[in-house]
């Protein structure tokens, strides 16, 4: 009977593959990235083959060691289970449902259970962003955003204020970024700056570079390269050592990537990837304003893509879509997925297969749920090969006439 080797010893021979290295040459480069001195080369080799034949799982000190080496961060290799049913928690935590909290909120009713049921119903709304039609998310985001607005007129203490002003930030982070997906940038920049009004009133460093996060974003969906990197330094001095930072960083490097400065790219992504190590694991990894690990892999693939290194962004792209689809085939991030599949589809036109290339760039196009700045963007690199490479080719034509009409 044989077994399945573990996803994460299918991985690390992926990646060594990618790069072209044998086992032995692995085996040295893991010794260049340790600080520490580690056993002699025979003595690895043979716990390197063991981790790729799924043997035995490396301990903690070789997980960070076989990620860094990889140039990607410990638990997007060895990811952790865990999802949260918000709903439940808040009755277990307050004993209360939604229609309790909108009770309370009518009559003012500001108390530790009310404020930890709006945070958690926040944190649900939060994580619903990456699978929920945007049209549904963005109209219960606006209801809740206002309901949490009208709670600054009552008798709050300090402390209650700076979580209102808070909650409510998050609340216009939530509900830009979805205005954003649907192509409504004016409303978006809007309450962008709303959001990051609400951060600077209630001090709170996560909100303030999120929304210079979004700035950034909408910068580079919209080809303002150089303004991505100004808000990602600003950011950055707002939120240096929050979560949000390796996002910034991981923009700054899409941005220095499409200018096509390798150098720059490769700091910006170490920046990101060095912080994102020390930080604890997140407890809910599908909140939106939370940096999962593997999420990072989703940004080196963006900027393999743009600096052409065609093995290094199809391993990454097949590992995007495996680590965000569970087992039963559900995308649990199925906007990440179909910027993965843009990315294999443009590996396939570079080389020279272009039903491939177009199948998987309309299987990107035909999600439900998408953000269509950041996939009118990533889709261009593909619609570019297309053009270039295959001017003559019917199927190519009407690929290219799709994505005009987006």
């Amino acid at each position: 009977m044989t077994t399945e080797r573990p996803d994460w010893a299918r991985r690390i021979r992926a990646e060594r593959d990618a790069r072209g290295w044998s086992q032995a040459e692995a085996v040295r480069a893991l010794r260049a990235h340790s600080k520490d001195e580690l056993p002699t080369d025979s003595s690895l080799l043979r716990r390197w083959k063991a981790w790729e034949a799924g043997d035995n799982a490396p301990d903690d000190f070789y997980k960070q060691l076989i990620a860094k080496t990889f140039g990607t961060v410990t638990h997007a290799f060895f990811p952790k289970p865990g999802r949260r049913d918000g709903g439940a928690e808040i009755l277990a935590v307050t004993g209360m449902d939604t229609l309790d909290i909108l009770s309370r909120l009518q009559r003012s009713d500001v108390d530790t259970a009310t404020l930890d049921a709006l945070r958690i119903t926040v944190d649900r709304l939060c994580s619903e962003y990456a699978y929920m039609p945007s049209e549904q998310l963005i109209q219960e985001g606006r209801t809740w955003l206002r309901r949490v607005a009208e709670l600054q007129g009552g008798r709050l203490t300090l402390s209650q204020h700076r979580e209102v002003l808070t909650l409510a930030g998050m609340l216009a982070l939530l509900v830009g970024c979805v205005e954003y997906d649907m192509g409504d940038r004016r409303a978006a920049e809007a309450t962008r700056r709303a959001a990051l009004n609400l951060g600077t009133e209630a001090d709170n460093a996560d909100v303030m570079g999120w929304a210079y996060e979004m700035r950034a974003w909408f910068g580079l969906t919209a080809g303002d390269l150089k303004g991505v990197i100004a808000a990602g330094e600003i950011g950055t001095q707002v939120a240096r050592n929050h979560s949000v930072a390796v996002q910034l960083a991981a923009q700054e490097a899409k941005a220095w990537a499409r200018i096509g400065d390798r150098r720059q790219t490769e700091l910006a992504l170490e920046r990101g990837r060095q912080l994102l190590e020390s930080l604890p694991y997140p407890e809910n990894l599908d909140n939106h304003f939370v940096v999962d690990p593997s999420k990072y892999d989703f940004y080196v693939m963006d900027c393999y893509r743009k600096l052409g290194e065609q093995r290094m962004a199809e391993t990454l792209a097949n590992e995007v879509i495996r680590a965000s689809t569970d087992f039963d085939g559900t995308e649990r991030a199925p906007m990440r997925i179909a910027e993965a599949r843009i990315t294999l589809g443009v590996v396939a036109a570079r080389n020279g297969d272009l039903e491939g290339a177009i199948e998987q760039g309309k299987i990107a196009l035909g999600g439900e749920r998408k953000s269509l700045p950041s996939l009118r963007m990533v889709s261009q690199d593909l619609g570019a090969i297309l053009a270039a490479n295959f001017t003559n080719e019917m199927a190519a034509q009407e690929y290219l006439e799709i994505l005009r009409r987006m």
